[in-house]
């Protein structure tokens, strides 16, 4: 695998986080470089750590993965942007806890999963492993910080209403992973 094919699978498998951070900094309004880290570093680390998983179980669950994969990005992410929505109704504002272990926890296995998969065809391709989940989380990394401040740049003015439609598109990323994962799309 080339340099130019492991970017365009890099920035491929930051998309979903890169979405997901827009939703974070509409959620947050007001935001530092400490919230940009946080998510860089959350989104970037699991889009290294799970291709590495994935490279080491290789083919042995293979099928067990790529069947639910689908499923469980989409439970993942339809509750945590059902709580988004449901916050932004009820007028709740918790900027701190947004960005919480067990929130980020959860948004990054949602986020990252896709790459687990990637990580299992890593096993059968000659791939060096490090530098490629390296890369991978370096430019997830970025990606996510840059979309922590394009949320909030758009977010501070009308944050209710940007919480809300963060939460919506998190519930909708989740059902556009379950309906490819189907085969519908």
């Amino acid at each position: 695998m080339g340099i130019f094919e492991l970017f365009v699978l890099a920035v491929g498998l930051s998309m979903d986080a890169f979405a997901v951070s827009i939703c974070k900094g509409l959620s947050l309004g007001e935001i530092n470089k400490k919230h940009m880290c946080i998510a860089g570093a959350w989104f970037g680390g699991f889009q290294a750590l799970m291709p590495f998983i994935g490279y080491l179980l290789g083919s042995i669950f293979a099928d067990k993965i790529t069947k639910y994969d689908h499923w469980i990005a989409f439970v993942l992410l339809g509750f945590i942007g059902g709580n988004m929505v449901r916050e932004s109704l009820g007028g709740e504002e918790n900027v701190d806890g947004s960005m919480d272990i067990k929130s980020m926890f959860l948004l990054a296995i949602a986020t990252s999963i896709d790459a687990l998969a990637v990580g299992v065809t890593f096993a059968f391709l000659e791939v060096s492993i490090v530098p490629a989940i390296s890369f991978i989380g370096a430019v997830t990394f970025l990606f996510s910080a840059a979309g922590i401040k394009i949320g909030s740049v758009f977010g501070i003015k009308y944050h209710a209403k940007a919480e809300l439609c963060g939460g919506i598109v998190l519930v909708l990323i989740g059902l556009k992973i379950l309906l490819e994962g189907l085969g519908i799309l």
